[in-house]
């Protein structure tokens, strides 16, 4: 599978989620006194949208990449991954109502806790991975 392939199906699970995600926010939207979607929801609903159209800067410079197309599938792959976990933990605190900011310590995570070393090397994970991703594919465009 190329970096493109990679990086369109993935724009397309990123777009349908943002859909199905904004079904969710209207339906929380429409049975709240408030007229308010969990702000978990709302945040997984707009991420969702704009992860799609980054998939698509990550198509457009991966087919522009001088790199050996594994290099450029992991690039894509890296950014793609923590897209997707961003997106899952917003998901699965809508869903489970635990916080309104997953950063502030104590860092919840339904009834339990998650220890703050946890998700300090998550965020730095995903900063690296995020980032370093699009990188690689920036320097192969430069390169060309």
């Amino acid at each position: 599978m190329t970096a493109s392939t990679v990086a369109l199906w993935s724009c397309g699970l990123f777009f349908l989620t943002g859909l199905l995600t904004g079904v969710w926010k209207y339906v929380q939207i429409r049975g709240s006194d408030k007229a308010r979607a969990h702000y978990y929801v709302d945040v997984a609903h707009r991420a969702s949208l704009m992860y799609a159209f980054a998939c698509l800067v990550l198509e457009r410079f991966a087919s522009l990449s001088v790199w050996p197309e594994w290099v450029n599938v992991l690039a894509v792959l890296a950014s793609v991954l923590f897209f997707a976990l961003a997106v899952g933990s917003y998901i699965l605190h809508g869903a489970l109502k635990d916080t309104r900011n997953q950063l502030q310590k104590p860092h919840a995570f339904g009834s339990g806790v998650l220890p703050a070393w946890l998700m300090s090397a998550f965020m730095w994970a995903l900063v690296a991975g995020e980032i370093g991703g699009f990188l690689v594919l920036f320097a192969g465009f430069a390169a060309a």
